[in-house]
């Protein structure tokens, strides 16, 4: 009995990122990230742009800068978020979502800290910022469990992520030990 559960296992992975996205256990990533959403407008429309009047012109050319791509990276985590929500509330079908969510782009990257007037930046701004790129990276790697690339086995998409490169190269680097 005992062997019969173990084969089970390990003929059928467990998806973390589909029984999160598609449960109750949703909720709180949405609202997180809608929240997100709404504190970087407040911000940018607020305190932001009164602390971007007191740079210096290099550090405000980078923050502008920077600004375009957080609005950006969050404008598609979020139409990425509502995608999941219409389908985890039974209003698009997952074919629908993995068509439309097509068009999502989940890579907006960010300037290097070591960009000249990184560090003139207003804290509160780079928190946000680096928020943002933490979310982006969850919704990424949810996307690619749910969403695997053509001709690709989602068990392949599962088996891509940060953890199991390091481990990867550890086992290179020790000679498999």
């Amino acid at each position: 009995m005992m062997s019969s559960i173990q084969e089970q296992a390990s003929t059928k992975p467990v998806r973390l990122a589909e029984k999160r996205i598609f449960s109750e256990r949703f909720k709180p990533m949405y609202s997180d990230g809608m929240r997100l959403v709404e504190e970087a407008a407040a911000y940018l429309d607020g305190e932001g742009r009164i602390e971007a009047k007191r740079l210096s012109r290099v550090a405000a050319t980078l923050y502008a800068a920077e600004s375009m791509r957080l609005t950006t990276r969050l404008m598609q985590i979020a139409s990425w978020l509502l995608l999941q929500r219409a389908a985890n509330n039974g209003e698009m079908t997952r074919a629908q979502v993995a068509e439309e969510k097509a068009k999502v782009q989940l890579e907006t990257p960010s300037a290097s800290r070591a960009t000249l007037s990184w560090e003139e930046l207003p804290k509160a701004f780079i928190a946000i910022v680096d928020r943002s790129l933490q979310m982006q990276t969850m919704v990424r790697r949810c996307d690619e469990q749910l969403y695997p690339k053509a001709g690709e086995e989602p068990e392949q998409a599962q088996k891509r992520n940060a953890v199991d490169d390091q481990m990867t190269l550890l086992k290179a680097a020790f000679g498999g030990r």
